[in-house]
């Protein structure tokens, strides 16, 4: 009979994106789309969408849940234009 691995493996979503908390404790998932990382909230749904500006060849370890956080906090809401 075959055995099953317990490896532990690091999460990572698909498509390089990172998971970190905010301040208050809610999860966001931050996506690198070359020009611009796109912030999600995806333990609140209430929260709306973000995105800022950003010149970063990719979205790797290098880039510490702190600089996450900060660039969350400096990004505007992702909302409709009038």
């Amino acid at each position: 009979m075959p055995r099953i691995s317990t490896r532990s493996t690091t999460y990572r979503p698909s498509g390089g994106e990172r998971v970190f908390a905010d301040d208050k404790g809610r999860l966001w998932s931050a996506a690198h789309t070359g020009e611009a990382v796109v912030f999600a909230c995806i333990s609140d749904g209430r929260q709306s969408g973000r995105a800022i500006g950003v010149d970063l060849a990719s979205l790797d370890e290098s880039v510490g849940d702190e600089t996450l956080r900060a660039w969350l906090s400096a990004a505007p809401r992702i909302g409709t234009l009038p």
